[in-house]
C-alpha cells in the first residue's frame, strides 16, 4: 500500500525499489513460506484497485498488506470493507497510520484487522501463519475410529472451522493392517528398536505389531486423503483388552513425527488443537492428563504417549525408551525425555467459542524407571502466572494440548480472525 501523494518518510521513496528489497525478504524466507501461494501481488496506491480486484481476494484465506508510506488509510478502509481476515506490516517510518489502527481494531469494521509494527521483516512468515492455520483446518480431513456418536460435535466443528471429520470402522483398519508388507512391519520396528534408549517392557513380537499398525495408519490416511487419525481407545475400541490388532500409540507418534497428527481417546477437540497448532508453528501437540503442584508453581503434564519429533519433523528426534501403557501394562509407548528449559504454550479449544491456554516452562522431565507414578511421558512445567488461579480458573474437560515455544501471539491473532475467545487461565 502507497500512495504517490505521500510526502513521510520521503516524497521520492521509490515503490519500485520497495518491492524489490521486500521480494529479496522473502526469497530468503522461501523455506517458512514454501506452502503459500500469493494469489493477488500488487502495489495498490488507489481505492478503485481493491475495488477491481474485489473478486480475487474473496477467495484468498487472508490479505497481508505492507504499508509503504503515509496517505493509504482510504486504500485499508476499502481493504477492511472485504471482511476478509487482515494483517499489515509497517515498518518504522512506513507513515502515521498506525496510530488509529489501535482503535481501528476494536470497531466492526476492523474485527479481521491486526498489524505487526517492527523492523525485523522476518515477522513477514509470522504474519502469514494464522492464514496458514486457518487454511489447514478448513481442508483437513480427522478420521475417527470409534463407535460412539460424534455428530454433533463434528457438524460444530465443520461449521466453524471447516474440517472434515469421517467415522472409519474397525475392519478397514483390521483389513489395512493385514495388508502391510511383513518386511516392511519389521524394518519399522527394527528402526524404532535401534534408535530407542532402551526397550523395557514391550516384547519385540509387541513392537512388531505396534509397527504393522503404525504403516496401516499411514495406508488409511493415504487412501482416505486425511491427515489426522484418533481412536476410541479406552471406549467403544477396549473391552477386557484393545479391540485393535495393536495398542495405537506408537502409531500415532510416527504420524505426529511426520507431521501428520495421531490423537489418543477419539479426541476431536485436541484433533483441531493439534492441526491448528501445526498450521501456526509446523510443530505437534503433547496431548495431557495434568497435575498440580501449588507448593512451587508447577503443573506435572503426563499422557503415556510421546512424540519424539515435539520440534517438528526436519529437527532431531529427542531420546525415548520404549514402554508399556502405565494403566494397561501390555502395549507400546514411546517415553519421550522432552527438553528441559524450553519454553511452551498449552492450550485446548475448549468449545467453538473459545480456546484456553497458559505458557511455561519446562523445568523437570522426568523419565527414571523407579517414578512410576502416572503416565510415562511427563514433564514439569514452570507456570507463567498463578498456580492457584490456573486450577481454580480450569474448566471444560481434563486434556490439553503442549507445544514447544511461546505462541501467545500466534494463538491470539488466528481467534481474532475466527472470532474466537482467547482465554489465559493462570492469568500471566
Amino acid at each position: 500500500m502507497g500512495s504517490y501523494h505521500g510526502l513521510w518518510p520521503k516524497p521520492e521513496l521509490d515503490f519500485q525499489d520497495e518491492i524489490k528489497s521486500y521480494e529479496s525478504v522473502f526469497r530468503s524466507l522461501r523455506d517458512q513460506l514454501s506452502d503459500v501461494e500469493f494469489y493477488v501481488d500488487s502495489l495498490i496506491t488507489e481505492v478503485d484497485q481493491i475495488k477491481r480486484l474485489q473478486g480475487k481476494l474473496q477467495e484468498v484465506d487472508g490479505i497481508l498488506a505492507i504499508h509503504f508510506n503515509i496517505g493509504v488509510s482510504s486504500i485499508l478502509d476499502e481493504t477492511l470493507s472485504l471482511n476478509k481476515p487482515t494483517m499489515v506490516f509497517a515498518v518504522p517510518y512506513s507513515g502515521h497510520e498506525w496510530v488509529h489502527w489501535g482503535q481501528l481494531r476494536n470497531t466492526p469494521k476492523g474485527a479481521k484487522l491486526d498489524c505487526i509494527l517492527s523492523s525485523d521483516l522476518s515477522q513477514l512468515a509470522a504474519a502469514v501463519r494464522p492464514f496458514r492455520a486457518i487454511h489447514h483446518l478448513r481442508e483437513a480431513k480427522v478420521l475417527n475410529l470409534t463407535t460412539r456418536d460424534f455428530s454433533h460435535q463434528a457438524e460444530q466443528i465443520k461449521d466453524k472451522f471447516g474440517t472434515e471429520i469421517k467415522r472409519i470402522e474397525l475392519g478397514d483398519v483390521e483389513q489395512a493392517y493385514m495388508d502391510v508388507d511383513s518386511d516392511a512391519a519389521w524394518s519399522e520396528a527394527s528402526r524404532w528398536i535401534k534408535q530407542a534408549e532402551q526397550v523395557v517392557e514391550p516384547s519385540q513380537e509387541d513392537i512388531l505389531k505396534s509397527a504393522r499398525l503404525a504403516l496401516a495408519f499411514e495406508d488409511i490416511l493415504n487412501r482416505e486423503e486425511a491427515t489426522v487419525l484418533t481412536v476410541d481407545c479406552y471406549g467403544s475400541m477396549w473391552d477386557t483388552s484393545i479391540r485393535l490388532p495393536a495398542y495405537p500409540c506408537l502409531g500415532f507418534a510416527r504420524l505426529n513425527n511426520l507431521g501428520w497428527g495421531g490423537i489418543c481417546e477419539s479426541d476431536l477437540r485436541s484433533a483441531v488443537t493439534h492441526i491448528l497448532f501445526q498450521g501456526l508453528v509446523g510443530r505437534p501437540g503433547f496431548i495431557s492428563d495434568p497435575t498440580v503442584d501449588e507448593s512451587n508453581g508447577t503443573i506435572v503434564l503426563a499422557h503415556c504417549l510421546g512424540t519424539p519429533k515435539m520440534e517438528g519433523p526436519d529437527n532431531p528426534a529427542a531420546p525415548y525408551k520404549l514402554r508399556s501403557i502405565m494403566e494397561r501394562r501390555e502395549g507400546v509407548v514411546p517415553q519421550v525425555q522432552m527438553k528441559q528449559g524450553q519454553v511452551v504454550t498449552q492450550a485446548i479449544l475448549a468449545d467453538m467459542e473459545k480456546i484456553r491456554y497458559f505458557t511455561g516452562q519446562i523445568v523437570d522431565t522426568p523419565v527414571a524407571l523407579s517414578d512410576n507414578r502416572g503416565c510415562r511421558t511427563k514433564i514439569t512445567v514452570k507456570v507463567d502466572g498463578d498456580i492457584t488461579q490456573l486450577w481454580q480458573n480450569w474448566g471444560d474437560g481434563l486434556h490439553r494440548q503442549t507445544v514447544y515455544g511461546n505462541i501467545t501471539r500466534e494463538l491470539g491473532r488466528f481467534c481474532r480472525f475466527t472470532d474466537t475467545q482467547l482465554i489465559n487461565e493462570a492469568g500471566g
